[in-house]
């Protein structure tokens, strides 16, 4: 829509085909229905995948000031939430509104229910005559075509993976693609007692070969009966998939979760002795009351081997000093991830190497990407939106501004 929309403003004579029945679905599911559009933190380091320096010249060219102004002009109003950016009615309906309106109000030729299939250059590999785009029985010619077709998350909403096959059939190359921003499935069977707790938490990738920290995120941690979710495994979650992808057989990685991210060292090690001189009296469950929800520290006593109704004075040293341990180093395995069905965006996707910073291929001239389709990942908090949006107005202007015959054509 973004790139349809832009080059429409440009000047161009623009047809959208929709594969789904209504376009823009996939839109009303952003931040749980209420679109987080944007973030007025925002930089290259915000993503994964391509090159930080090919990001950062994009990003430049179309930023959250611009993202915020365009919105205002198609009569948007915005909310800043810390740095968070919202649309004024908290409703993803309402931005998919104003785009759709905007669409007929740019005179943008809408075809729904129309699934491409193949967009082949008609004048060889430099695309002078433009390109065919097929979608069953009907067949369609353009001058310059932007293909923005998502990538496979969420394919219910529309994007299947399908864009894939049509670039690399046009001679790109795929990046491997994993689920990101989705729930981490872990071996733990224990996980299913304490199903429903948060926590703040910082949550580490460990490496395979040495044990030390690859990644960490910090934010508030959920437990859930087959494994791990919330924003720190959601930012994880493609490195881990990718770590996954590497090894073969049985594949597992190794998280650590410090409980108590707020104490170092030094401030642990006084919090437990002032807690054994103070509380020496107790049971093991009276001891170790009051530290972190109550389900997590019955699951502690437990894979201590403790019980909790012993004495604290009668209990193993070694095992109360390992309840501890698990607060500030609990060790799981994730062993996958849930699937496509349940990633909010994908990693991988059209090399960027092989894209140029106004969004065209450098393979077939003519060709345009914008989106998740290409192999540029964000962090949550509105990066991917914007992404969409930045990538969308690069395209779309650049489609528009360098045809020949100012027909655009986006998938």
């Amino acid at each position: 829509m973004m790139a349809a929309i832009t080059a429409a403003w440009e000047g161009g004579e623009v047809t959208l085909l929709e594969g789904g029945e209504r376009v823009g679905k996939k839109l009303l599911s952003t931040g749980n229905g209420k679109c987080n559009l944007g973030n007025l933190r925002l930089g290259p380091e915000d993503y994964c995948g391509a090159d930080r320096e090919w990001l950062g010249e994009c990003l430049s060219q179309f930023g959250t000031r611009d993202a915020i102004l365009f919105f205002r002009k198609i009569g948007l109003l915005i909310k800043d939430r810390n740095g968070y950016l919202y649309p004024a009615a908290e409703q993803a309906a309402v931005v998919l509104d104003v785009l759709r309106t905007e669409l007929r109000a740019s005179r943008v030729e809408l075809v729904t229910g129309c699934k491409v299939e193949s967009v082949c250059p008609t004048g060889g590999k430099n695309a002078k005559t433009g390109f065919e785009v097929r979608a069953g029985s009907q067949s369609f010619h353009f001058d310059r075509v932007v293909l923005a077709c998502g990538s496979k998350a969420a394919p219910k909403t529309g994007s299947d993976g399908s864009g894939y096959r049509i670039a690399e059939a046009m001679g790109h190359r795929i990046v491997p693609v994993v689920p990101a921003l989705v729930q981490l499935r872990c071996e733990e069977s224990c996980l299913k007692e304490v199903a429903g707790v948060r926590a703040d938490a910082q949550v580490n990738v460990l490496s395979r070969e040495n044990g030390e920290k690859l990644y960490g995120e910090r934010g508030e941690l959920q437990l859930v009966d087959y494994g791990i979710s919330g924003i720190p495994v959601f930012q994880l979650s493609r490195r881990v998939n990718y770590l996954l992808r590497e090894q073969g057989g049985h594949p597992k990685v190794e998280i650590s979760v410090n409980l108590m991210p707020d104490y170092d060292d030094e401030e642990f090690e006084r919090l437990c002795a002032l807690r054994t001189l103070l509380l020496t009296d107790r049971t093991v469950e009276e001891f170790f009351a009051g530290i972190l929800n109550k389900k997590l520290m019955y699951l502690f006593i437990k894979l201590a081997g403790l019980k909790r109704e012993t004495p604290v004075a009668k209990a193993d040293e070694a095992k109360m000093a390992k309840v501890y341990r698990l607060c500030r180093d609990w060790r799981l395995w994730v062993t996958g991830s849930n699937s496509f069905d349940n990633a909010q965006v994908c990693a991988g996707g059209v090399d960027t190497g092989e894209v140029g910073r106004n969004m065209e291929s450098l393979v077939v001239p003519g060709l345009y990407f914008a989106g998740e389709i290409l192999d540029v990942d964000g962090r949550c908090g509105g990066y991917n939106l914007h992404w969409a949006w930045c990538s969308g107005y690069l395209a779309g202007k650049n489609a528009a501004g360098n045809a020949e015959c100012e027909e655009v054509h986006r998938v």
